[in-house]
């Protein structure tokens, strides 16, 4: 006689929920790598715009929503802490709201704008991250009390979702948002540099404490009589300060520049014409960074060398931005005449750079 049937495999039992928790948490942290890198979905089903924004909205509500649910479900006191089918039914929810947003961040095509689509990742992104930093903090310290740093955590999703109604709708509003970011940037390394050589000491009352102890020695050396003192490696000598006159009207250069760009892309930009206005954006990025660089290369001990390679590369960055800009349709004239008075400024910044270290070059 054959043997009787198999017996039926038995269920695997339900991890303990904070067990669970460590399991989403991971899971989430994978997803968040490949949200990082995704691309959008190929698709011959036309976009509507009206739909993906209402969606996204709604998708972003409904995580909000779970991890507000999953903070207090973890946070009461006093415990005991929900069952392994409770805990499973709140990680499933979670997936589910996590991997809805991500879906619909995926169906944003490429040709709506790849600066659109990078905001739209970037508060992906900052939702995802959020989620997983709350489930984390919740399996390592369940049942904490309201103040603890679980209900910080729900805050962080909570405020990257309701970002997500703030994010521009086409690409044109996306690169003004972008080119406003860089303008800013600029504005201020521009005033922290101003700040600087108008103090003449960028590390003023941190290297100097002694000073009051010295103040009985009447010898009185050629750099205290400018307000310098007269050590090259902490402060910049006459040479360094006339190298900075020239940087410093490059840096307003290069906010002139990025404000013009700015005001082309408002007047003249057509939300369309998705790659032009992505390669201003592109460029315009650049700026704030090289500026940043020859900003650095200013204090002391002041390397001419570097001060002249720093000024090279960001009038490179801005001729090409200013380049770009002007081959693209928010210049409808060319030869519009703030372009060439720009590139006549930054040229002569440039070569009385060159001038002042001329000397470096020949050593």
């Amino acid at each position: 006689m054959a043997s009787a049937a198999a017996p039926v495999s038995a269920v695997a039992p339900l991890a303990p929920p904070l067990e669970q928790l460590q399991h989403l948490a991971g899971e989430l942290r994978l997803l968040l790598l490949e949200v990082r890198v995704g691309e959008a979905q190929e698709t011959t089903k036309e976009f509507n715009r009206e739909t993906f924004w209402r969606r996204l909205n709604e998708a972003a509500v409904k995580v909000s929503r779970e991890a507000t649910t999953l903070t207090e479900v973890f946070s009461r006191l006093p415990l005991p802490l929900p069952s392994s089918q409770e805990t499973q039914r709140f990680c499933e929810q979670v997936r589910a709201a996590i991997k809805a947003i991500i879906a619909i961040y995926y169906s944003l095509p490429k040709d709506q704008g790849i600066t659109l689509r990078k905001l739209v990742r970037s508060a992906t992104v900052d939702i995802v991250d959020g989620m997983a930093q709350l489930v984390e903090v919740l399996y390592i310290n369940p049942s904490q009390s309201p103040e603890n740093n679980d209900l910080i955590s729900c805050n962080n999703v909570w405020v990257a979702c309701q970002q997500v109604p703030q994010i521009p709708r086409d690409n044109k509003a996306a690169a003004l948002l972008m080119l406003t970011k860089s303008v800013d940037l600029v504005k201020d390394a521009h005033e922290e540099m101003e700040q600087a050589v108008e103090e003449c000491d960028p590390y003023c009352g941190l290297l100097n404490d002694n000073e009051e102890d010295n103040s009985d020695n009447h010898s009185v050396e050629e750099g205290d009589i400018l307000g310098c003192p007269n050590n090259q490696d902490l402060y910049w000598s006459e040479e360094d300060q006339e190298l900075i006159i020239p940087c410093l009207a490059l840096v307003r250069a290069s906010k002139a520049c990025l404000k013009k760009i700015r005001i082309s892309v408002a007047e003249n930009g057509k939300k369309d014409l998705v790659a032009q206005l992505d390669d201003i954006v592109d460029i315009s990025d650049e700026i704030s960074p090289s500026v940043d660089d020859l900003a650095l290369s200013i204090y002391p001990p002041v390397c001419h060398l570097t001060v002249r390679i720093s000024s090279a590369k960001l009038v490179s960055v801005l001729k090409k931005a200013l380049e770009i800009t002007k081959a693209s349709h928010v210049t409808p004239q060319p030869e519009d005449s703030w372009i060439p008075l720009l590139i006549n400024a930054i040229d002569h910044c440039m070569n009385r750079i060159k001038e002042l270290t001329q000397n470096e070059l020949e050593l």
